[in-house]
């Protein structure tokens, strides 16, 4: 049996053979470019049915619209427009609509979770940061205190606020407490000339007992509340520039470039001991964590030393040996807000303020300040750094952070500004020069007023019925 292929393939419809004329002809005219569909518009069922309609349905739906060609027209007398107008009433669509057009912003999307579920704190986070002003900087200091007889001596650190709001300054062999909140001034301990002056002192972290160190190399451990020495440790072969507490260990710095650990609560307090320093040690800080310690001297260099590489039995060795001051390095601060960042300043051949990751040991940024860096201190509210200067511009440095914009610069002393100090409350910050004098500086902005206590958050989901 013989079967009839071609009865089986259906004729094309004159739609179907009206599009084939124009688009042989279209190819021939210049005028034409490339159709692109809009897709978002085509109604592929109406497509479809006009596609495969009969002939006379075809015909009957074109007669109807008299506003297309006739199809019995030779192609070549149409305009180009006539191929976008059948393509239109083939698909329904509206051939003067944009197939890429600007629209209207999409709707603001709705918060997933109802805005009591968020604590006042966030709220108050957020609402400061997108009302955030500039904050005032006074330029000159809130109090100006006399300090007689204060060593100008760039290796000491003879000044410290510790966490009971008092103030300790040492004035040659005399160790002074100021009372920040009722201005009430004490002496803690006077030496003797052949021991002193008091080379360096530092807050015990309970508030109440403080460390100082002389000249004679020894370290004095005092009870300020009752007014009376506890203990004195040795170790150091002369004398002890800087002092740092981690908990009851208290970190000893001397100029024979040897650091030791003192745990105060034995006898045998040497617990520890690093080598690396090949000169006078000038600045020691213990990080937040009490992990690692940063150290810097006279001999240009910076060291970073893990707590879990101590030993006992043998000198420490080092985490990090930086090499890149060109100066000796007094100026040290730990990020608040970034564990592992430390900031280090050079002395007068130097000047430079450089950042450090120290778990790798590299450096993140370095910038000319113009002048001696002697302190640093970070601002524990905000992303800001404080610097203090000695020559040639004996002034403080207030710099945002990571921009490193200058945001305030201050004076008032008239020569290095080599001590600094920060109140608990991290808002006031102490200055102490050679020029004699204390000065009391409200840089770091002033505590908010107390605020009415928050009322009680609902309970997340507290509208929706309990099972049980």
């Amino acid at each position: 049996m013989e079967l009839n292929w071609s009865s089986k393939i259906q004729s094309p419809t004159p739609l179907q053979e009206r599009l084939k004329q124009i688009t042989t002809s279209s190819s021939t005219d210049n005028n034409l470019d490339r159709f692109i569909p809009n897709r978002s518009a085509m109604d592929f069922d109406y497509a479809h049915y006009m596609l495969t309609t009969t002939t006379t349905e075809t015909t009957r739906r074109i007669k109807e619209n008299p506003s297309l060609p006739n199809h019995n027209h030779s192609p070549h007398h149409h305009h180009p427009s006539a191929y976008q107008t059948l393509l239109a009433h083939a698909f329904n669509m509206n051939h003067n609509r944009r197939i890429l057009a600007f629209k209207n912003k999409p709707p603001t999307p709705l918060d997933p979770f109802p805005s009591h579920f968020y604590s006042a704190s966030s709220h108050d986070y957020h609402r400061s940061n997108s009302n955030k002003r500039r904050r005032y900087i006074p330029q000159s200091s809130e109090r100006t205190l006399d300090a007689p007889d204060i060593v100008d001596d760039f290796y000491m650190n003879v000044l410290d606020w510790g966490c009971n709001n008092m103030l300790a300054i040492a004035l040659d062999n005399t160790v002074y407490l100021w009372n920040a909140s009722n201005g009430s001034t004490s002496e803690l301990v006077t030496v003797n000339n052949e021991d002193g002056p008091v080379t360096s002192l530092s807050w015990a972290p309970d508030g109440t007992h403080i460390a100082i160190s002389l000249n004679n190399s020894s370290v004095q451990l005092w009870d300020s509340a009752h007014m009376r020495q506890q203990r004195t440790m040795r170790g150091h072969r002369s004398r002890v520039n800087a002092l740092s507490w981690n908990s009851h260990v208290l970190t000893t710095g001397g100029a024979d470039g040897k650091i030791i650990n003192n745990d105060v609560r034995v006898r045998d307090h040497i617990v520890e001991t690093y080598r690396g320093h090949q000169q006078e040690i000038c600045g020691l800080k213990w990080s937040a964590s009490g992990q690692q310690l940063a150290s810097g001297g006279n001999d240009n260099l910076l060291f970073i030393w893990d707590k879990s590489m101590a030993s006992s039995n043998s000198p420490t060795r080092w985490l990090h040996r930086l090499q890149d001051h060109t100066a000796a390095v007094k100026a040290l601060a730990w990020c608040p807000f970034q564990a592992n960042l430390l900031a280090s300043g050079g002395g007068g051949d130097d000047k430079c303020i450089k950042f450090w990751n120290t778990h790798t040991g590299a450096c993140l940024n370095s910038f000319d300040t113009g002048s001696q860096v002697c302190a640093l201190l970070w601002n524990k509210h905000e992303r800001e750094l404080l610097s203090s200067h000695g020559f040639t511009k004996n002034e403080l440095n207030l710099w945002e952070y990571p921009s490193l914009r200058k945001m305030a610069e201050l004076s008032g002393h008239t020569s290095r500004v080599i001590f600094m100090a920060q109140s608990p409350d991290g808002y006031s910050v102490a200055t102490a020069a050679g020029d004699e004098t204390l000065r009391i500086w409200n840089i770091f902005g002033s505590p908010e007023a107390a605020r009415p206590a928050p009322k009680a958050n609902p309970e997340p989901f507290a509208h929706i019925n309990r099972i049980r």
